[in-house]
């Protein structure tokens, strides 16, 4: 498991293994646990890994996001070697969340990235607030564990539920998912954002 506190440590350390194998920059877009812990005091709980959603491009002061299909072998064995020094399970850092991508993310995400260095070869790019009230209600709808304490430590407005809440139904168009949600957002207290989908 990964100590919030421990983070940028861990980080160093791989952008220290990067240079070791003679490894090109990497910039990686990070969502999920890790972000919500890197960007500020919200969530300090522990987590099991390191979603990467892919790659950032700097292109002209924009940032783009390019799919990984998978790590290009120096950053694999840079990796492993993290995950050995630091008693992490091997995909402690994985390209699960990569399918987002095709999905398709919340208008204005690449704006919204918070950008942090760690040495010469390391950029990570985490997601934002409001991004992060987005993914984490698509997770939360059905679930009723880790996903629902992290949707309402980011303290979101009625506003942002409802921005966030019309963003999940377009990843999932089911009816079965929409009424889901309603019945979510009715449990939680919010049936005036849901009345309003």
């Amino acid at each position: 498991m990964l100590i919030p506190k421990q983070m940028d440590e861990v980080f160093r350390a791989l952008e220290s293994q990067i240079r070791q194998q003679n490894g090109n920059k990497v910039s990686l877009v990070i969502i999920g646990g890790t972000a919500l812990a890197a960007i500020g005091s919200f969530v300090r709980r522990f987590t099991k890994d390191v979603d990467v959603l892919g790659e950032a491009v700097e292109d002209a002061g924009e940032v783009k996001i390019q799919k990984i299909e998978r790590f290009p072998e120096f950053l694999h064995k840079a990796i492993q070697k993290v995950a050995r020094d630091f008693g992490l399970p091997e995909n402690w850092m994985n390209l699960g969340p990569a399918s987002q991508l095709d999905m398709g993310l919340p208008d204005g995400f690449q704006t919204r990235l918070i950008r942090k260095a760690y040495g010469t070869h390391l950029v990570l790019y985490f997601a934002g607030r409001k991004d992060l009230i987005h993914f984490k209600l698509f997770a939360a709808v059905d679930r009723d564990d880790y996903h629902v304490e992290d949707l309402f430590a980011l303290k979101p407005t009625r506003e942002e539920l409802l921005e966030a809440a019309r963003w999940t139904l377009t990843q999932d168009v089911s009816p079965a998912f929409r009424t889901l949600l309603e019945q979510f957002l009715n449990k939680m207290g919010y049936k005036d954002v849901a009345e309003q989908l």
